[in-house]
Protein backbone atom coordinates (compact mmCIF):
# COMPACT_ATOMS: atom_id res chain seq x y z
CA UNK A 1 0.00 0.00 0.00
CA UNK A 2 1.76 3.61 -0.88
CA UNK A 3 1.05 6.06 1.88
CA UNK A 4 -0.16 9.61 1.13
CA UNK A 5 -0.50 10.59 -2.56
CA UNK A 6 1.20 13.02 -4.50
CA UNK A 7 4.36 12.53 -2.77
CA UNK A 8 7.52 10.77 -4.36
CA UNK A 9 7.68 7.36 -3.30
CA UNK A 10 11.52 7.57 -2.88
CA UNK A 11 13.26 10.42 -0.85
CA UNK A 12 17.01 10.86 -0.64
CA UNK A 13 18.78 14.02 0.97
CA UNK A 14 22.39 14.87 1.39
CA UNK A 15 23.11 10.97 1.82
CA UNK A 16 26.62 9.79 2.83
CA UNK A 17 28.12 6.27 3.67
CA UNK A 18 31.88 5.57 4.91
CA UNK A 19 33.57 2.53 5.56
CA UNK A 20 35.85 3.13 8.16
CA UNK A 21 38.07 5.84 6.09
CA UNK A 22 36.55 4.89 2.61
CA UNK A 23 33.58 6.56 1.15
CA UNK A 24 31.00 4.38 -0.54
CA UNK A 25 28.14 7.34 -1.11
CA UNK A 26 29.10 10.72 -1.09
CA UNK A 27 26.33 13.59 -0.61
CA UNK A 28 23.33 12.13 -2.88
CA UNK A 29 20.27 13.74 -3.28
CA UNK A 30 17.67 12.55 -5.83
CA UNK A 31 13.89 11.15 -5.27
CA UNK A 32 11.81 8.59 -7.19
CA UNK A 33 8.10 8.62 -7.72
CA UNK A 34 5.09 6.40 -7.93
CA UNK A 35 5.06 4.50 -10.45
CA UNK A 36 8.62 5.26 -12.19
CA UNK A 37 11.01 2.87 -13.46
CA UNK A 38 14.44 4.32 -12.22
CA UNK A 39 17.45 3.11 -13.38
CA UNK A 40 20.93 3.42 -11.26
CA UNK A 41 23.97 3.27 -13.47
CA UNK A 42 27.57 2.71 -12.85
CA UNK A 43 30.58 0.28 -12.97
CA UNK A 44 31.27 -1.99 -9.88
CA UNK A 45 32.32 -0.17 -6.65
CA UNK A 46 30.55 3.10 -7.94
CA UNK A 47 28.04 3.33 -4.92
CA UNK A 48 24.81 1.29 -6.39
CA UNK A 49 24.18 -1.38 -3.99
CA UNK A 50 25.29 0.45 -0.51
CA UNK A 51 22.83 3.05 -2.11
CA UNK A 52 19.69 0.29 -2.70
CA UNK A 53 21.23 -1.77 0.67
CA UNK A 54 20.33 1.74 2.58
CA UNK A 55 17.01 2.24 0.89
CA UNK A 56 16.18 -1.20 1.66
CA UNK A 57 16.94 -0.71 5.76
CA UNK A 58 20.08 -3.33 5.28
CA UNK A 59 22.66 -0.65 6.10
CA UNK A 60 22.46 2.39 8.36
CA UNK A 61 23.66 5.76 6.52
CA UNK A 62 26.61 8.21 8.00
CA UNK A 63 24.15 11.03 7.38
CA UNK A 64 21.63 12.48 5.23
CA UNK A 65 18.09 11.42 5.35
CA UNK A 66 16.28 8.75 3.26
CA UNK A 67 12.48 8.17 3.19
CA UNK A 68 10.34 5.80 1.54
CA UNK A 69 6.63 5.25 1.45
CA UNK A 70 6.52 8.38 3.33
CA UNK A 71 8.49 6.16 6.52
CA UNK A 72 12.18 7.22 7.56
CA UNK A 73 14.35 4.45 6.29
CA UNK A 74 16.95 4.41 9.98
CA UNK A 75 13.52 5.19 12.61
CA UNK A 76 10.74 3.25 10.62
CA UNK A 77 12.73 0.81 9.01
CA UNK A 78 10.01 -2.13 9.66
CA UNK A 79 7.54 0.35 7.79
CA UNK A 80 10.14 0.47 5.00
CA UNK A 81 10.56 -3.43 4.60
CA UNK A 82 7.03 -3.55 4.41
CA UNK A 83 6.60 -1.60 1.47
CA UNK A 84 9.49 -3.24 -0.53
CA UNK A 85 10.31 -6.25 -2.78
CA UNK A 86 13.66 -7.08 -3.47
CA UNK A 87 16.15 -9.19 -5.53
CA UNK A 88 19.54 -9.33 -4.16
CA UNK A 89 22.30 -9.40 -6.57
CA UNK A 90 23.04 -12.71 -4.94
CA UNK A 91 21.24 -15.39 -5.13
CA UNK A 92 18.87 -15.71 -2.15
CA UNK A 93 16.77 -18.76 -2.54
CA UNK A 94 16.52 -21.87 -0.11
CA UNK A 95 17.64 -24.58 -2.80
CA UNK A 96 16.13 -27.27 -0.71
CA UNK A 97 12.97 -26.05 -0.80
CA UNK A 98 10.01 -25.76 -3.96
CA UNK A 99 9.06 -23.15 -5.64
CA UNK A 100 5.63 -23.12 -3.92
CA UNK A 101 7.76 -23.55 -0.61
CA UNK A 102 10.39 -20.55 -1.30
CA UNK A 103 7.43 -18.38 -1.74
CA UNK A 104 4.99 -19.47 1.20
CA UNK A 105 7.87 -18.88 3.71
CA UNK A 106 7.77 -15.56 2.29
CA UNK A 107 4.68 -14.77 2.38
CA UNK A 108 4.30 -16.08 5.71
CA UNK A 109 7.30 -14.40 7.37
CA UNK A 110 5.61 -11.29 5.96
CA UNK A 111 2.12 -11.84 8.08
CA UNK A 112 0.00 -12.55 4.80
CA UNK A 113 -3.51 -13.70 4.88
CA UNK A 114 -3.29 -17.78 4.15
CA UNK A 115 -6.15 -17.57 1.43
CA UNK A 116 -4.72 -14.06 0.11
CA UNK A 117 -1.13 -15.66 0.05
CA UNK A 118 -1.86 -19.12 -1.84
CA UNK A 119 -3.96 -16.41 -4.34
CA UNK A 120 -1.34 -14.52 -4.78
CA UNK A 121 1.23 -17.23 -5.08
CA UNK A 122 -0.26 -18.98 -8.04
CA UNK A 123 -0.82 -15.62 -9.65
CA UNK A 124 2.87 -14.85 -9.53
CA UNK A 125 4.11 -18.14 -10.73
CA UNK A 126 1.79 -18.13 -14.06
CA UNK A 127 3.22 -14.74 -14.46
CA UNK A 128 6.80 -15.68 -14.37
CA UNK A 129 5.88 -18.87 -16.44
CA UNK A 130 6.72 -21.20 -13.49
CA UNK A 131 2.99 -22.42 -13.28
CA UNK A 132 4.36 -26.15 -14.22
CA UNK A 133 7.40 -25.95 -11.81
CA UNK A 134 5.44 -24.76 -8.96
CA UNK A 135 6.18 -27.90 -7.22
CA UNK A 136 9.79 -28.93 -8.09
CA UNK A 137 13.02 -27.95 -6.02
CA UNK A 138 14.65 -24.87 -6.84
CA UNK A 139 18.29 -26.42 -7.14
CA UNK A 140 16.92 -28.36 -10.10
CA UNK A 141 16.33 -24.66 -11.56
CA UNK A 142 18.46 -22.83 -13.50
CA UNK A 143 19.62 -19.34 -13.14
CA UNK A 144 17.05 -17.34 -15.40
CA UNK A 145 14.12 -19.65 -13.92
CA UNK A 146 15.39 -18.63 -10.12
CA UNK A 147 15.69 -14.86 -10.98
CA UNK A 148 12.35 -15.35 -12.19
CA UNK A 149 11.27 -16.85 -8.79
CA UNK A 150 13.13 -14.41 -7.05
CA UNK A 151 11.10 -11.29 -8.80
CA UNK A 152 7.85 -13.48 -7.95
CA UNK A 153 9.20 -13.76 -3.95
CA UNK A 154 9.56 -10.13 -4.45
CA UNK A 155 6.08 -9.56 -5.36
CA UNK A 156 4.04 -11.59 -3.28
CA UNK A 157 3.27 -8.95 -0.51
CA UNK A 158 2.41 -6.46 -3.06
CA UNK A 159 5.48 -4.17 -2.16
CA UNK A 160 5.10 -0.28 -4.05
CA UNK A 161 8.57 -0.40 -4.69
CA UNK A 162 10.60 -3.39 -6.10
CA UNK A 163 14.32 -3.44 -5.89
CA UNK A 164 16.49 -4.81 -8.69
CA UNK A 165 19.64 -4.91 -8.24
CA UNK A 166 21.81 -6.22 -11.31
CA UNK A 167 19.21 -8.93 -11.64
CA UNK A 168 20.52 -10.24 -14.87
CA UNK A 169 24.33 -10.45 -13.91
CA UNK A 170 25.79 -13.72 -14.69
CA UNK A 171 22.67 -14.82 -17.51
CA UNK A 172 23.32 -14.95 -21.00
CA UNK A 173 21.44 -12.85 -23.36
CA UNK A 174 18.65 -14.66 -24.34
CA UNK A 175 18.06 -15.63 -20.82
CA UNK A 176 18.53 -11.88 -19.74
CA UNK A 177 15.67 -10.61 -22.16
CA UNK A 178 13.42 -13.17 -20.70
CA UNK A 179 13.53 -11.73 -17.46
CA UNK A 180 12.94 -8.38 -18.68
CA UNK A 181 9.86 -9.65 -20.70
CA UNK A 182 8.55 -10.51 -17.17
CA UNK A 183 9.95 -7.25 -15.30
CA UNK A 184 8.08 -5.41 -18.29
CA UNK A 185 5.04 -7.62 -17.52
CA UNK A 186 5.11 -6.96 -14.05
CA UNK A 187 5.26 -3.68 -14.38
CA UNK A 188 2.11 -3.17 -15.94
CA UNK A 189 0.07 -5.51 -14.20
CA UNK A 190 1.07 -4.69 -10.78
CA UNK A 191 2.15 -0.95 -11.04
CA UNK A 192 4.77 -1.53 -8.51
CA UNK A 193 7.81 1.39 -8.55
CA UNK A 194 10.91 -0.18 -10.04
CA UNK A 195 14.01 0.82 -8.68
CA UNK A 196 17.18 -0.70 -10.38
CA UNK A 197 20.55 -0.63 -10.53
CA UNK A 198 22.71 -2.40 -13.31
CA UNK A 199 25.67 -1.62 -15.46
CA UNK A 200 24.11 -3.34 -18.91
CA UNK A 201 23.23 0.11 -20.93
CA UNK A 202 20.73 -1.44 -22.55
CA UNK A 203 18.72 -2.18 -19.47
CA UNK A 204 19.60 1.17 -18.28
CA UNK A 205 17.81 2.60 -21.88
CA UNK A 206 14.45 1.20 -20.95
CA UNK A 207 14.07 3.41 -17.67
CA UNK A 208 12.22 6.71 -17.29
CA UNK A 209 14.84 8.35 -15.54
CA UNK A 210 18.24 7.39 -15.26
CA UNK A 211 20.83 8.34 -12.33
CA UNK A 212 24.75 7.95 -13.43
CA UNK A 213 26.70 7.56 -10.16
CA UNK A 214 30.06 7.29 -10.02
CA UNK A 215 32.95 7.11 -7.18
CA UNK A 216 29.62 7.49 -5.01
CA UNK A 217 28.82 10.57 -6.46
CA UNK A 218 25.41 11.14 -8.92
CA UNK A 219 27.11 12.73 -11.60
CA UNK A 220 23.54 12.94 -13.70
CA UNK A 221 20.11 12.52 -13.77
CA UNK A 222 17.45 12.58 -15.90
CA UNK A 223 15.66 10.63 -19.26
CA UNK A 224 17.63 8.47 -21.20
CA UNK A 225 17.32 10.53 -24.44
CA UNK A 226 18.04 14.13 -22.48
CA UNK A 227 21.24 12.43 -20.78
CA UNK A 228 22.10 11.51 -24.29
CA UNK A 229 21.09 14.97 -26.32
CA UNK A 230 22.84 16.91 -23.07
CA UNK A 231 25.73 15.40 -23.09
CA UNK A 232 26.92 14.00 -26.86
CA UNK A 233 25.88 14.56 -29.97
CA UNK A 234 24.79 13.21 -33.24
CA UNK A 235 27.85 12.60 -35.32
CA UNK A 236 26.83 11.86 -39.43
CA UNK A 237 29.03 10.06 -41.96
CA UNK A 238 29.15 10.55 -45.56
CA UNK A 239 30.41 9.33 -49.34
CA UNK A 240 30.20 11.04 -52.15
CA UNK A 241 31.79 11.32 -55.28
CA UNK A 242 33.98 14.38 -55.12
CA UNK A 243 34.66 14.42 -51.13
CA UNK A 244 36.72 17.65 -51.58
CA UNK A 245 33.48 19.79 -53.22
CA UNK A 246 31.78 18.67 -50.43
CA UNK A 247 33.88 19.41 -47.59
CA UNK A 248 33.92 22.58 -48.49
CA UNK A 249 30.26 23.03 -49.11
CA UNK A 250 29.75 21.56 -45.59
CA UNK A 251 32.47 24.09 -43.97
CA UNK A 252 30.54 27.17 -45.87
CA UNK A 253 26.85 26.41 -46.02
CA UNK A 254 26.80 24.63 -42.73
CA UNK A 255 29.87 26.14 -40.45
CA UNK A 256 31.04 22.97 -39.75
CA UNK A 257 34.54 21.73 -40.07
CA UNK A 258 34.24 18.15 -40.87
CA UNK A 259 36.85 15.30 -40.64
CA UNK A 260 37.78 13.84 -44.05
CA UNK A 261 39.91 9.97 -43.99
CA UNK A 262 40.20 9.00 -47.63
CA UNK A 263 36.86 8.99 -49.02
CA UNK A 264 34.21 9.12 -45.90
CA UNK A 265 33.44 12.64 -44.36
CA UNK A 266 32.24 12.90 -40.31
CA UNK A 267 30.55 15.49 -38.55
CA UNK A 268 29.28 16.56 -35.66
CA UNK A 269 25.47 17.86 -35.94
CA UNK A 270 25.04 21.11 -33.72
CA UNK A 271 21.38 19.54 -32.50
CA UNK A 272 19.21 16.90 -33.83
CA UNK A 273 21.31 15.01 -36.88
CA UNK A 274 18.12 13.86 -38.87
CA UNK A 275 17.35 17.32 -39.75
CA UNK A 276 20.98 17.36 -41.01
CA UNK A 277 20.61 14.97 -42.80
CA UNK A 278 18.14 16.61 -45.14
CA UNK A 279 19.87 19.38 -45.38
CA UNK A 280 23.03 17.21 -46.71
CA UNK A 281 21.06 15.33 -49.46
CA UNK A 282 19.69 18.56 -50.59
CA UNK A 283 23.07 20.81 -50.61
CA UNK A 284 25.50 17.87 -51.92
CA UNK A 285 25.61 15.90 -55.22
CA UNK A 286 26.75 12.83 -55.74
CA UNK A 287 26.08 11.49 -52.47
CA UNK A 288 26.51 7.19 -52.73
CA UNK A 289 26.00 6.62 -48.70
CA UNK A 290 24.99 8.81 -45.75
CA UNK A 291 24.23 7.75 -41.92
CA UNK A 292 23.83 9.38 -38.82
CA UNK A 293 25.25 7.42 -35.54
CA UNK A 294 22.88 8.57 -32.19
CA UNK A 295 24.90 8.82 -28.83
CA UNK A 296 24.71 6.27 -26.26
CA UNK A 297 24.63 6.11 -22.62
CA UNK A 298 27.95 4.18 -22.88
CA UNK A 299 29.06 7.65 -24.85
CA UNK A 300 27.54 10.05 -21.94
CA UNK A 301 29.23 8.10 -19.15
CA UNK A 302 31.99 8.47 -21.25
CA UNK A 303 31.83 11.82 -21.63
CA UNK A 304 30.81 12.47 -17.87
CA UNK A 305 33.45 10.33 -16.56
CA UNK A 306 35.99 10.07 -18.68
CA UNK A 307 36.27 6.13 -19.38
CA UNK A 308 34.41 3.42 -19.75
CA UNK A 309 32.05 1.62 -17.82
CA UNK A 310 33.33 -1.81 -17.98
CA UNK A 311 36.88 -0.35 -17.62
CA UNK A 312 36.44 0.48 -14.24
CA UNK A 313 39.19 -1.65 -11.78
CA UNK A 314 38.49 -3.30 -8.37
CA UNK A 315 38.63 -1.04 -5.77
CA UNK A 316 39.18 -0.93 -2.55
CA UNK A 317 35.87 -1.12 -1.05
CA UNK A 318 34.92 -3.91 -3.25
CA UNK A 319 38.02 -5.64 -1.85
CA UNK A 320 36.91 -4.83 1.59
CA UNK A 321 33.33 -6.38 0.93
CA UNK A 322 34.86 -9.33 -0.65
CA UNK A 323 37.03 -10.14 2.40
CA UNK A 324 33.62 -9.49 4.47
CA UNK A 325 31.87 -12.40 2.73
CA UNK A 326 34.59 -14.82 2.80
CA UNK A 327 34.93 -14.31 6.69
CA UNK A 328 30.85 -14.48 6.78
CA UNK A 329 30.73 -17.64 4.84
CA UNK A 330 34.00 -19.54 7.05
CA UNK A 331 32.42 -18.79 10.05
CA UNK A 332 28.64 -20.41 8.94
CA UNK A 333 31.03 -23.60 8.65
Amino acid sequence: MVKGEGLALIEVKNLHKTYKSIAAVSDLSFSVDSGEFFGFLGPNGAGKTTTIKILATLVRPTSGTVTLNGYDVVRQATDVRRSIGMVFQDPSLDERLTAVENMELHGMLYGMQRGLMKAEITKLLELVDLGDRRNDMVRSFSGGMKRRLEIARGLLHQPPVLFLDEPTVGLDPQTRKHIWDYISEVRKSRGATIFLTTHYMEEAEGCHRVGIIDHGRLVAIDTPSALKKSAVKDVLTLRTSDPAVAVAIIRDELGIEPDLDGETITLTAPDDGESYLARLVALIPGITAIGVNRPTLEDVFLKLTGRDIRDEPVSALDRMRTRHRSVSRRGKH
